[in-house]
């Protein structure tokens, strides 16, 4: 079994009394500390935070349509030439 690494970091928050009784109940139902409850509570919704903003989600037809435009791109159109054109005269 994995160690757990030490706790040495601190963390104090204010909590409304009807949440913290849901949280205490949500923690005993778990069998965990409310501090363990919450600290993994957290982590878990940090967690799904970064995967939400480094993970793009596509539906089928999506992900279809998406590799269709990368095999056969449409013809670039003149702002878009305009817009590489730009782009090369600032890497010169």
């Amino acid at each position: 079994m994995a160690q757990e690494p030490a706790r040495t970091a601190p963390i104090e928050a204010r909590i409304a009394p009807e949440s913290l009784a849901i949280v205490k109940r949500a923690a005993e139902l778990q069998g965990r500390s409310v501090s363990d409850f919450v600290v993994a509570a957290a982590a878990e919704a940090a967690r799904r935070v970064i995967d939400d903003t480094h993970v793009i989600r596509l539906s089928a037809d999506d992900q279809v349509r998406f590799v269709e435009l990368l095999l056969n791109p449409p013809p670039a159109t003149a702002a878009m030439q305009r817009a590489e054109q730009a782009h090369g005269k600032l890497s010169e």
